[in-house]
């Protein structure tokens, strides 16, 4: 019992030692992710990778804590370096399922085709972006519910990122009479979509009215103008209302589809006899 209480107290000041340095290393670990994260908010970058490279970090750090106090302990750090690889090897085993969306989460991250707030649309999923995990992007739809798919799936298939631009494009078709005057009508459409009080007017953004095509029973117009993209709905519910109450007021009619019959009444024709 004496030997062993001579062993306790000549391991007791490196026990406490390392207890010091095990406290210290974590709150400096801590210290150091809180100044990165801060330094890094105040960057362009997307919150998602922020969080991300903050946690890289973080996890790296304890590492290094850990494996440095063990090492004052007298603990030998090659058995622990062989048993943590084997560890991961097991654990990418057993999600090697998972391993394409982990890679797919680091290249949206780093490529960045879309960030947290943009609104994109890719397959059958549409949404507002609302985090970006390693593993997978979690949308919020215009109904307000929450859609989760994994990463694989959202680098696998086309992006359309409505919000990568500030202003967008809002197109109306509007289809009318064919015994309309084309002069007319386009006066009163841009006088329509001119009104409107939240589009661009610069001439870059300039509005416009076209006759597209000859329809089976109208001539198709389309209006095209530009506005902010959070402002892309109420432009383009205003403008088809507003259209049909100028429409109306100048006397130029929408076309019901229709279908003219011409009748021919072939009196010439004789009937014969079969026999």
């Amino acid at each position: 019992m004496e030997k062993i209480i001579e062993k306790l107290k000549d391991y007791v000041p490196y026990v406490a030692a390392t207890i010091v340095m095990l406290a210290v290393g974590i709150l400096l670990t801590l210290l150091i992710c809180h100044i990165i994260r801060k330094a890094l908010s105040k960057s362009r970058l997307d919150p998602s990778l922020v969080a991300f490279l903050v946690r890289v970090i973080q996890v790296v750090c304890f590492t290094l804590v850990a494996m440095a106090s063990l090492s004052r302990l007298g603990v030998s750090t090659t058995g622990l370096v062989a048993f943590f690889s084997a560890g991961l090897a097991a654990v990418a085993l057993a999600l090697k399922d998972n391993i394409s969306d982990l890679a797919s989460g680091i290249i949206i991250l780093f490529t960045r085709p879309f960030v947290t707030g943009d609104y994109i649309v890719f397959g059958s999923y549409e949404g507002f972006v609302q985090k970006i995990d390693l593993i997978q992007t979690r949308l919020k739809t215009y109904e307000g519910t929450d859609v989760i798919i994994p990463n694989s799936k959202v680098t696998g298939n086309e992006i359309n990122n409505y919000t990568a631009r500030p202003e967008m494009r809002v197109k109306v078709n509007v289809p009318v009479s064919y015994l309309s005057d084309i002069d007319k009508t386009k006066s009163v459409l841009l006088e329509t979509v001119r009104s409107a009080p939240s589009i661009l007017t610069d001439d870059a953004h300039a509005p416009a009215v076209r006759l597209d095509k000859f329809g089976e029973s109208s001539l198709d117009f389309f209006i095209l103008c530009w506005c902010s993209f959070d402002k892309y709905w109420d432009t383009y519910f205003y403008l088809t209302e507003a259209i049909k109450k100028a429409l109306d007021k100048n006397g130029i009619q929408i076309p019901y589809n229709q279908l003219d019959l011409h009748i021919v009444d072939d009196k010439s024709r004789s009937t014969g006899s079969l026999g």
